[in-house]
C-alpha cells in the first residue's frame, strides 16, 4: 500500500563511516512516497560510508531549525560516536522529540538519542553491541526489528530496513493525517 508523503520533510543526520543502507534505503523509499529529504552533516560536506559510498550533504546543523521538519532520520554505522559531540545536532534532535514529531534511529544510532536525553523510560532496540549503552541510559530494551514508543521509532540492523520503514511511513502519514501537516505543504 502505497502512502503518498508529499509536504513531509524528513531530515537525515550523516557523518562519517556511516552505515550506507541504513541512510539510503530510508532515503531513497520516503522520496518515493512524495516525501523532501535533506542530509545534514557537523562540517564536512562530503562523507565516506562505512561501506564506500560517499555522500554529500545538503546542510550543515548549525544553520537548521526543528520547525522546518516532519521527523528526523539517525543512521548508524560509525557516525552516530562523532554525531553525538555536536550540541547543536543534540539541540535538533530534542527540538524534533519533544516537537512529538518522529525520531528513527537504528543500529549504532541510539547513540544520539543517550546524547540528547530522550530515552529514559521508553521502549526500543538497537543492535546488541550498544544494548548496554541504551540500558544504563534508561531505555527499556526490546530484541525486535522495530520497536515504536510514542515518535520514538528503533530498528537493530539494516536485516529490519522493512519493518523500520514501514513504521516510519506509518508514523508520517499519521502526522498528515491528524492535521499536524497540511495536505498541500510545500515548505522546505
Amino acid at each position: 500500500m502505497t502512502m503518498s508523503l508529499s509536504g513531509i520533510n524528513v531530515l537525515f543526520f550523516a557523518g562519517p563511516l556511516y552505515e550506507d543502507l541504513e541512510l539510503w534505503y530510508p532515503k531513497i523509499r520516503l522520496e518515493e512516497e512524495g516525501a523532501r529529504t535533506l542530509v545534514a552533516g557537523t562540517g564536512e560536506r562530503t562523507y565516506q560510508g562505512k561501506r564506500g559510498y560517499p555522500l554529500t550533504v545538503d546542510a550543515n546543523v548549525d544553520d537548521l531549525s526543528a520547525e522546518r521538519f516532519d521527523g528526523l532520520v539517525i543512521p548508524g554505522g560509525y557516525a552516530p560516536d562523532i554525531m553525538r559531540r555536536s550540541k547543536k545536532l543534540l539541540q535538533l534532535t530534542r527540538d524534533i522529540y519533544e516537537a512529538d514529531k518522529p525520531v528513527a534511529f537504528i543500529c549504532h544510532a541510539g547513540w544520539v538519542p543517550i546524547s540528547a536525553g530522550i530515552v529514559r523510560g521508553k521502549r526500543g532496540t538497537s543492535v546488541g553491541a550498544i544494548r548496554d549503552d541504551l540500558v544504563n541510559a534508561g531505555l527499556l530494551w526490546e530484541d525486535s526489528p522495530v520497536v515504536v514508543d510514542g515518535n520514538l521509532i528503533s530498528s537493530r540492523t539494516p536485516a529490519d530496513l522493512p519493518q523500520f520503514m514501514r513504521a516510519l511511513i506509518k508514523a508520517l502519514a499519521a502526522r498528515r493525517t491528524e492535521g499536524a501537516v497540511p495536505a498541500a505543504a510545500g515548505r522546505a
